[in-house]
């Protein structure tokens, strides 16, 4: 496991240096979100037409994403408990808390889950990343998530804008277009199978990177509060998500891939979604970062727990 996330570290240090530093005297928000618009646009749906025309489609399809939800919604529900519970004694305001609940329930799913899983099992382990994140989790973002930022924020968002969100995700036409290549039996020639090739080639490390050029240590009055949000993201939900998993009956590759994915740290759209609607920014960063910096202790110990499972 170290082999693969310290390259992945390594690689994200690059990228907070870059932060840092500024090389090229490059604006390194400009610089990601400029990356995240090209990923988004078109190496990931490069990755998500490859991997879906190539892969055997399965009932893994739905069960992934059921595994997904289940562990998004339950989490919600358990940040939204635990900090109506404290929040008195915490003194943390409305828009700090809606920004601690929607940093425990998302992961970085697909810029840190899709560079893990395929180190650890294979390119073709890509799907159960693109089945977590673009079937479960990037809806519930746009949908759960945009309802419980809304309520703790002071913006208000429609169910018709929230689907048109989704709907128009590059990656969700690149998938519906690779199923009905899949179903008509045509072949791709062999120069688009080579560009293709080449482009999902190139989503792991502008990704991993984009995640470094994230991370900043920002200024926050109640760091402390943080605690029960890190603890339901890098423990509760796999524990969750390895629950939901195995009654569901996955197993192998499949039952690790959606454990590994919901120990994945704080998801770094939560930036955006906090933004977006006036919740807390500074301590939707400081989850990002500290999340990030301690998946790389407990990702090799919750890959350590999956493996027992597969002997």
């Amino acid at each position: 496991m170290h082999n693969i996330l310290l390259p992945l570290g390594l690689i994200i240090l690059l990228g907070a240096l870059f932060r840092r530093f500024r090389i090229g005297g490059l604006d390194p928000d400009l610089l990601r979100h400029a990356i995240g618009a090209m990923v988004l646009n078109i190496f990931l749906p490069a990755l998500c037409f490859k991997i879906i025309y190539s892969a055997k489609i399965n009932i893994e399809a739905i069960y992934i994403p059921m595994t997904a939800a289940a562990g998004i919604v339950v989490s919600t529900l358990a940040a939204v408990a635990v900090y109506s519970l404290i929040s008195s004694s915490l003194r943390i305001t409305k828009a700090e808390k809606g920004a601690l609940i929607i940093s425990a329930a998302f992961g970085n799913v697909a810029y840190l889950g899709i560079p893990v899983l395929t180190g650890l099992y294979g390119f073709e382990a890509a799907r159960y990343a693109i089945f977590y994140d673009l079937m479960a989790s990037t809806p519930l973002l746009w949908t759960l998530g945009a309802f419980v930022a809304s309520v703790y924020g002071g913006e208000r968002i429609t169910v018709k804008e929230s689907l048109k969100t989704i709907v128009l995700l590059p990656p969700i036409w690149a998938i519906a277009a690779a199923l009905l290549f899949k179903q008509s039996g045509l072949a791709l020639p062999e120069f688009a199978v080579s560009a293709l090739s080449m482009l999902s080639g190139l989503v792991v490390p502008l990704m991993t990177f984009s995640v470094g050029l994230a991370l900043t240590m920002p200024g926050v009055r109640h760091a402390y509060a943080a605690i029960p949000a890190i603890i339901i993201k890098l423990a509760i939900v796999p524990l969750i998500s390895f629950t939901a998993a195995y009654m569901l009956g996955l197993s192998g590759d499949a039952l690790s891939s959606c454990v590994i994915e919901g120990a994945m740290p704080t998801m770094v759209l939560s930036l955006l979604l906090a933004s977006r609607f006036r919740l807390d920014v500074a301590m939707a960063a400081f989850m990002i970062v500290v999340t990030t910096l301690l998946s790389f202790v407990t990702l090799p110990i919750v890959v350590h727990i999956t493996s027992l499972f597969r002997q």
